[in-house]
């Protein structure tokens, strides 16, 4: 008996000895890159240039999507936005999984004057390279943000994928939008010049919106053990007042949905206009304007 529980011991000791001496020679080495023959929906790399308030992006994903294959592929040189003109931030949930936990979380940025511009970080994959969660644990994929027009980011969604997608209207302090848009737009920056690697526990889509929010109000999302379910983020959204509430937990999740909606989008007309025919409008910001 003693004999086989020290056989087991020494075979697992063997196990993690093994598993330091990989990452130790073969993954710790390797180095995150900017140049590669990347995947064609993250070839380019984007960046940003500040003048006072306006914002120039380079480099804006506008493909059109009907299928995940069958898309029109386009990048616009350069979006110039201002910072001082955000009219909503909202917080997208894209639910790709039968287990809600696993979805993909990213940030779109609504203007005054109509554009929609979404902020999603992704893995950047070399091309006829596909991500797995497991590679994903080791160094096997940069880490990618993506600026996309919003007819692209949440429409690739909705029609390439027909998912099940989410739209939260985000609660932001005075000055807390125009502060969100700039930390972005250095994030970018940052990954333009030193690129990093995606983990998919540490370092995700959602672990990096939490790490921008607390760079921008310190402390203002805690560890959750949602955050590495972003399905989930929702429920703690709303107790910790970072979205709107339209009704209790169920009722906002439900109002929130846009991918059934958006399947009676005609393809001509403004998608995100569209999009949010549906959604409740911002009574918070209603009350704020009442003298």
């Amino acid at each position: 008996m003693y004999y086989l529980i020290f056989a087991l011991a020494g075979f697992v000791l063997f196990l993690l000895l093994n598993g330091v001496r990989i990452w130790w020679t073969r993954v710790r080495p390797r180095q995150p890159k900017l140049h590669a023959d990347w995947a064609s929906d993250c070839r380019l790399t984007s960046s940003a240039v500040f003048n006072d308030s306006k914002i120039t992006f380079k480099n804006v994903r506008n493909f059109h999507w009907r299928t995940t294959k069958d898309r029109d592929e386009d990048w616009a040189e350069e979006v110039v936005v201002d910072s001082n003109q955000v009219k909503d931030i909202w917080f997208v949930v894209d639910q790709f999984h039968s287990f809600r936990g696993l979805s993909h979380t990213y940030l779109t940025f609504e203007f005054q004057d109509g554009t929609c511009l979404s902020f999603s970080f992704e893995t950047r994959r070399e091309r006829g390279k596909r991500y797995h969660p497991w590679t994903g644990l080791w160094r096997s994929y940069e880490l990618y943000l993506l600026v996309g027009f919003e007819h692209d980011v949440t429409q690739l969604r909705t029609h390439g994928r027909s998912n099940i997608v989410s739209m939260y209207r985000v609660i932001t302090p005075p000055d807390k939008d125009r502060q969100m848009i700039v930390q972005m737009a250095h994030r970018l920056n940052q990954l333009a010049d030193r690129p990093e690697f995606y983990h998919t526990l540490f370092k995700t889509c959602n672990t990096s919106i939490v790490k921008a929010v607390n760079t921008v109000t310190p402390g203002r999302i805690p560890f959750l053990w949602r955050n590495f379910l972003p399905g989930y983020t929702p429920k703690a959204a709303l107790k910790l007042n970072l979205i709107e509430d339209w009704g209790g937990l169920e009722k906002t999740m439900e109002k929130s949905r846009v991918d059934q909606h958006a399947q009676d989008w005609d393809g001509q007309s403004d998608y995100s206009a569209f999009i949010r025919l549906g959604l409740p409008p911002s009574t918070l910001k209603e009350q704020q304007e009442i003298p």
